[in-house]
């Protein structure tokens, strides 16, 4: 299966590629991650459930980065294992570009799956892999919000009203940022989630 496509984000490429290559980032934004622990230089194993049709299991993968080029792009190759569920295996060619107000991640999938998986359909797995990494997205760009949130525009005060008092130190005057997150993500989660298929 072969997956592509590109998606804006609202931070620096320099913030995408330092979340990007954090685990703890990653763990968070990826639906039905258990764990991820490095376990050498640019190598990774993954923990993650996966629901695919009637299948599910937990796939235990290896992530391993090549042709690393900070902070514009590398590889990713990768390889899971579900036991009686299947296994997965492929690469992910992914890109950041810098644009005027944030940046775009940019991805090129290539991956095959054999087991129960692979007898559940081709047009099930796909549906299963944009759900998935669409939830990536989602929670990838609250963490970017939560983490670099956007400087508050100030509007200028009226000519005849007072300057407004200043929030309360009890949290109630919070700007809105602090109690809901955005959303807007790239795809870095397509190539680990499409590994763990």
């Amino acid at each position: 299966m072969d997956m592509q496509g590109s998606r804006t984000l609202s931070v620096t490429q320099q913030q995408a590629w330092e979340a990007l290559n954090d685990p703890e980032v990653l763990k968070v934004c990826i639906p039905g991650c258990e764990s991820i622990e490095a376990t050498g230089e640019n190598a990774y194993d993954v923990t993650n459930a996966i629901k695919v049709g009637p299948v599910s299991a937990k796939f235990k993968g290896k992530l391993q980065l090549a042709d690393v080029n900070a902070p514009h792009s590398y590889t990713i190759n990768f390889e899971g294992n579900g036991g009686a569920a299947g296994f997965g295996k492929g690469s992910a060619k992914v890109s950041l570009t810098p644009q005027d107000a944030g940046s775009e991640l940019g991805y090129a999938v290539n991956a095959q799956v054999g087991g129960k998986i692979a007898q559940v359909g081709q047009r099930l797995i796909d549906g299963v892999a944009k759900s998935m990494a669409e939830g990536f997205f989602k929670r990838f760009d609250e963490e970017m919000q939560r983490r670099h949130p956007a400087p508050a525009e100030a509007a200028p005060a009226a000519p005849d009203e007072p300057e407004p008092a200043a929030a309360p130190a009890n949290g109630k005057g919070m700007p809105m940022w602090v109690w809901v997150a955005g959303a807007l993500v790239l795809a870095i989660g397509v190539w680990v989630l499409r590994s763990l298929d």
